[in-house]
C-alpha cells in the first residue's frame, strides 16, 4: 500500500521532499499540495500528476489524503500541525514545529487531548551518519564525559528578508536540537556574543553571531552562527570529553589534486550536505506511518528547542545570559 501524501508548502524545501520520495524513497507518494501561493501549488500538482486543494484545512480533510507533510513558513505551523492532529493523521512538520515555546504548547496540548503521538518533527541532522556515529561514541564511553561542544553554522549567503532573529529560530535551531539528542541533556541558560560584523551583510544584521549554550550538567556548548560566509555551506563540530575528542569530518564532495596542490569542493546548500540525513528522515516516517507508529523528533523535541530559542532571541539583546524556561516533560513524551 502507497502511504498518500498531502504537502502544505511545496516551495524549494517541499519540492526536494517531493523528489526524493518519488524518485528515491520507497512507500509514498505525494499526492495533493496546498499553498497560498496558488499558482505554485497549480504547477507542482501538474508536475505530479495531483491534486491542488485551495486551503490547507481542505487538504487536511481531504479522504484521499493519509499523511500532511508541512513546508510552509514557520508562523504557519500550528494552526496546520493541529489541524491535522484534530483530523488523526500523523504529519511531519519541517522545523521549526512552531515559532514560540507557547504556540508548541498548544500543538502538545492538541496531540494530548487525542491520546496518540502524530507529530514528528523534522530535525534531519539527528539521521546524519556522521551525527550518528559521534552519538555512538559518546554513548559507548568512548571520549569519557562531555565538557564542551563547538559548532559552526556557516552559509554562503542569505536573502535580504532574512532577519537577525531567524539567526536563532531558522539557523541556530538546529544545533540547538542535535546538542539535546547527542548529549541527552536540555539547555538551561543562554548568551548570545556578537563579534566584528562581516562587510558581507545587509546593514540590518548583525553577523556572525556566537551562542553560548549551558546544559543541566554543566557542558558548555558554542555554536558560531555565519550567514555570509561567502565560501559555501560549512557545517562544523567537535565534541570535547575528558579522554578525547571526536569532530565532523571534512564535508567535501571531492577532493582534487592538481598542479595547484589538493583542495575540496564544498557543498553549497543544506540539501547537498544533507541529502542522505533527510532521506533516512523520511523514509523512516513513511515506514513508520504505514504500520501506524510514531517515529523521529516529537513535539517535546520542537517545544524544547522553541524554548532555548526564545531565549536566544532574548539574549540577542541583552547583555549576558538568559534562562531558558520550560515546563516538566510529560509522560506522554516519555
Amino acid at each position: 500500500m502507497t502511504l498518500r501524501i498531502g504537502m502544505i508548502g511545496p516551495g524549494g524545501m517541499g519540492q526536494a521532499h517531493i523528489h526524493r520520495i518519488h524518485s528515491v524513497i520507497a512507500g509514498g507518494r505525494v499526492v495533493a499540495v496546498a499553498d497560498l501561493n496558488a499558482d505554485n501549488a497549480v504547477k507542482v500538482a501538474g508536475m505530479i500528476d495531483g491534486q491542488a486543494f485551495g486551503s490547507s484545512a481542505e487538504l487536511i480533510a481531504s479522504p484521499d489524503v493519509d499523511a500532511v507533510m508541512i513546508c510552509s513558513h514557520g508562523p504557519a505551523h500550528e494552526a496546520d500541525v493541529i489541524a491535522a492532529i484534530e483530523a488523526g493523521k500523523y504529519v511531519f512538520c519541517e522545523k521549526p514545529l512552531a515559532p514560540t515555546a507557547d504556540a508548541c504548547q498548544r500543538i502538545m496540548a492538541a496531540e494530548q487531548h487525542a491520546g496518540k503521538r502524530l507529530v514528528t518533527v523534522g530535525f534531519m541532522r539527528r539521521f546524519d551518519p556522521s551525527y550518528q556515529e559521534m552519538k555512538a561514541l559518546y554513548d559507548a564511553g568512548e571520549i569519557g564525559e562531555a565538557l564542551m561542544v563547538h559548532n559552526a553554522h556557516r552559509n554562503p549567503t542569505v536573502p535580504e528578508s532574512y532577519t537577525w532573529d531567524m539567526a536563532i529560530n531558522d539557523t541556530a535551531i538546529h544545533e540547538i536540537d542535535t546538542m539535546r539528542w547527542l548529549l541527552g541533556e536540555e539547555f538551561t541558560r543562554v548568551r548570545v556574543d556578537k563579534p566584528k560584523r562581516t562587510s558581507h551583510r545587509f546593514p540590518h544584521l548583525q553577523d556572525p553571531l556566537i551562542l553560548i549554550l549551558e546544559t543541566t550538567s554543566g557542558v558548555r556548548v558554542d555554536d558560531e552562527v555565519f550567514v555570509n560566509c561567502q565560501y559555501g555551506y560549512d557545517i562544523q563540530c567537535e565534541l570535547v570529553g575528558e579522554t578525547g575528542a571526536v569532530r565532523l569530518g571534512d564535508q567535501e564532495l571531492v577532493q582534487r589534486a592538481d598542479l595547484q596542490g589538493r583542495r575540496n569542493r564544498l557543498t553549497m546548500d543544506h540539501n547537498q550536505r544533507f541529502g542522505t540525513a533527510f532521506v533516512r528522515e523520511v523514509q523512516e516516517w513513511i515506514t513508520a506511518v504505514a504500520k501506524d507508529r510514531h517515529t523521529g523528533s516529537s513535539s517535546w523535541d520542537g517545544y524544547a528547542a522553541a524554548a532555548v530559542c526564545d531565549a536566544g532571541v532574548q539574549a540577542l539583546e541583552v547583555d549576558g545570559w538568559v534562562d531558558v524556561e520550560m515546563l516538566p516533560k510529560p509522560e506522554f513524551y516519555a
